[in-house]
């Protein structure tokens, strides 16, 4: 009997279960929000048309100077002289450092008494040796000392001269090593000069653009420090090869001249426009869905959004081109396709 009760128990609840179950399900499925298919979708549209398309590309890149170089002097001692400042515009040729050279004056003037001496001698060993009263190994000795005599004098007024420093090339002081009284050791560093009366921009380009300069081409460069202001230059250089990354720095030759003074350091940009294609079918980038291998577009057909598989070649920052699927004036869905399936009714806005 306690069977048959508890049967009968299992069973209704069982029933019970299954009645609440479909009674949610249908309140469920009450709640669930079912598109009208008659309800037309707002989208806005655009049109195919036949276009040039053209890639304009943005490189951005940092100054530097044309010329660089640290001053170092080929002689060692105190220096005496030491006429420049930081931000001073030097010449070329301009006097840096000069370094005592008391020592070598003295050297070279004893050197020019002793030169003195043997040219005396020479003379009268000429003479004497006309007379047959002397040997002539004493005339070709004194010969030979004369010459050593003028070789090193040259090498003491090599050292002289290497005592006065100057600069290369004309250009602006940006650092100074040492002060006056400083002693120095030979190539040790005294002032750094830049040269900035031309400046490099240095640009990483990658691999797919490289192909768009070449050495000699003109170029506008744009500034931060100077928005409104508009450069021109020329590519000087195009490295043969490329880092790790597939770049390939590439240098802009600018002539730093007129009120606008760059300065190396500053950050600068160029644009290069590259004609992709001339006349061809293309659409807002906006309009293509699906995934990059499959791309496919939204055409407004009587009233519906028809989905179709299109083909892409060349691309922009705004337009595709399509090379298949599509012609000129098919009306396209450029936004709102996330509402939209296959055959919904839309109205363009």
């Amino acid at each position: 009997m306690k069977r048959i009760i508890t049967a009968v128990v299992l069973v209704a609840t069982l029933g019970l279960t299954a009645w609440t179950l479909v009674n949610n399900k249908k309140e469920v499925e009450a709640k669930v929000y079912k598109p009208n298919p008659d309800q037309k979708v707002g989208v806005r549209t655009a049109v195919a048309t036949l276009r040039r398309l053209t890639q304009e590309n943005e490189f951005l890149g940092s100054f530097s100077p044309n010329r660089e170089i640290e001053i170092r002097p080929q002689a060692g001692g105190q220096i005496v002289s030491l006429p420049i400042e930081e931000g001073q515009t030097v010449g070329a040729g301009r006097l840096i450092a000069k370094l005592d050279d008391e020592q070598l004056r003295y050297q070279i003037e004893g050197l020019m008494v002793t030169l003195e001496g043997y040219q005396n001698d020479l003379k009268r060993y000429e003479t004497l040796v006309k007379g047959d009263a002397t040997p002539a190994i004493n005339l070709e000795r004194t010969e030979l000392s004369i010459r050593s005599t003028r070789a090193q004098i040259k090498q003491l007024q090599k050292q002289l001269a290497n005592t006065t420093v100057t600069t290369p090339f004309a250009g602006i002081v940006t650092e100074k090593m040492v002060e006056k009284g400083s002693v120095v050791s030979v190539g040790a560093p005294i002032a750094k000069v830049t040269d900035i009366s031309t400046l490099k921009l240095v640009v990483q380009v990658p691999e797919k653009a490289i192909n768009q300069f070449r050495v000699g081409q003109s170029l506008p460069i744009v500034t931060e420090v100077y928005p409104d202001a508009r450069f021109m230059g020329r590519v000087s250089m195009i490295a043969a090869q490329g880092d790790a990354a597939h770049n390939y720095p590439i240098e802009i030759t600018v002539q730093n001249v007129g009120k606008n003074r760059l300065r190396a350091g500053m950050y600068g940009s160029i644009a290069n426009t590259n004609n992709l294609k001339t006349q061809t079918l293309s659409v807002p980038r906006q309009a293509i869905v699906g995934s990059e291998k499959q791309p496919q577009v939204y055409v407004i057909e009587q009233g519906k959004a028809v989905l179709k598989s299109v083909g892409v070649g060349a691309t922009t920052n705004e337009y595709y081109e399509i090379t298949r699927g599509l012609k000129a004036g098919d009306q396209v869905v450029t936004s709102g396709q996330i509402n939209l399936q296959n055959g919904t009714p839309v109205i363009a806005q």
